[in-house]
Formats: C-alpha cells, structure tokens, sequence
C-alpha cells in the first residue's frame, strides 16, 4: 500500500506533537507521510530532561525566541527552522523494532537517496563524527573520509492498538523521521545548537564543517524555488517507494 501525503495541522502549537499524531492515521488508514517545516527551535529527546537546570535554560532559550521542544525518540540535540525539511513516515510492521529497526532506516535513507538525486545530489548513509545527532544512518553527502552529513534520521515505536492488531499481538507502529538541510546555514544552526548545550553545561560540541545543505551539496545558491524542487523529489520518490513490512 503506498503513502498518503497529510497537510501538518495549523493549528498545532508544537509541531513534535503534530507528528506524532501521524501514528494514529497509519493505524485507522495506512501508511501517511508528511513533509513539513518547523519555525526556529530546538529539539531534545527526554534524556535531556536529566541535566540539571535544564528547564530554565529551555525557558531563556523560549524567551529568546527559539523554543526547545521535547520529542520521543532518543538520541541528540536537533535544529529546526527556516531551511530544514522534516520528513516524516509512519506505517504499521508485523513485529517491532528488534527485528525492523535497520529495514525502516534503510527504506527512509533510500527515499532520501532517490529524492536528493533528482535534484542533482549523490548521498549514501554513514556516521559523520563531530555531527550534531550523529548516528550509523546519517545521509552524508562526499567521499565516506570526508563525508559531510545533509540528513539525520530517528526512529519512534508504538505497539499498534488492539483493532488492528495480529493474532500473536506483535504488530506494531513505527514514526520514521527525518531532517534534511536544504538552505539552512551550518554556522548558524550549529552555534544555536553549541549555545544551548553550553548552557546546560553538557560538555558537547558540534562542528559545522561536518554537515552540508542541498543548496552547497548541488551548487545552487540563492535559489528561492530549491525548497519547492527538493520536496517535489521527496513526494515522488516516498510515492514509488512502499514501506518494508507489507
């Protein structure tokens, strides 16, 4: 069964919520996708939530005019805002993330693969050490020993709800997730990124030399209809790319 495309809500003050109501659609109708734009923010996974004073620092930060959202899946600290694309898959699988986990990264690194390439920009999935968010499938974009890093991906599972559950109940629900630089400035989103961890006293460090936009990766630069193009390839290609597990 392909994807149906879903409009964000506009009305949905946090946009993290607004994706995970996505899981609720892939059980009632099927797999939905939605690509979509956050206003400036952060994003920390729950982990967070552990350092001391960190709700104070994510109030400064609001006040500011850069909210800190929490998100359910795990790993590290993530920009939103103007210039980042959000993919967003969610759909049902037989069993959960034991034995689905790598099948869902690599179909969501190959419709990022497929789209980019459309666009005239040849990737493949790998950590890039120094990232912000670093993980095994990243999509990095040059060669693997200097590769730069143009999309992170994380994954969020749910057991799906007893109306469309299997006889040995292990299907589940999985949100496949994705944030792709198209026009975003790496200096930028990574100081953002480096003044928060600094506050909260973490220790970490992100290097903006290890990720890349579209716009840098392809050689356009100051194109206003780049977003338009990247995510017309994105719709094309989750299209023709059905989920694993069906």
């Amino acid at each position: 069964m392909p994807f149906t495309f879903i409009d964000p809500d506009p009305g949905e003050a946090d946009p993290l919520q607004g994706e995970l109501a996505l899981l609720d659609h892939a059980a009632n109708t099927g797999p939905v996708a939605q690509l979509w734009e956050a206003p400036l923010s952060l994003v920390i996974p729950r982990s967070y939530l552990r350092q001391p004073g960190i709700e104070a620092v994510r109030a400064d930060f609001a006040a500011r005019g850069c909210p800190v959202w929490l998100r359910m899946s795990g790993g590290g600290l993530v920009p939103q805002g103007p210039g980042i694309l959000n993919v967003s898959l969610a759909y049902a699988v037989p069993k959960g993330a034991a034995t689905w986990m790598e099948p869902v990264y690599l179909h969501l690194c190959e419709v990022l693969a497929d789209g980019l390439r459309q666009v005239g920009v040849d990737t493949h999935w790998q950590a890039v050490e120094g990232s912000f968010c670093d993980g095994r499938y990243n999509l990095a974009w040059g060669p693997a020993d200097a590769a730069r890093k143009i999309a992170g991906t994380a994954q969020y599972w749910r057991r799906a709800p007893a109306a469309v559950q299997t006889p040995d109940g292990q299907r589940h629900l999985v949100l496949a997730h994705a944030i792709l630089l198209v026009s975003a400035d790496p200096v930028e989103i990574n100081a953002r990124a480096n003044a928060f961890e600094a506050a909260i006293g973490s220790g970490r460090h992100y290097d903006p030399a290890k990720v890349v936009s579209v716009s840098e990766a392809a050689g356009i630069d100051n194109d206003p209809d780049l977003t338009h193009r990247v995510i017309t390839a994105l719709r094309d290609a989750v299209s023709r790319t059905p989920p694993p597990g069906l």
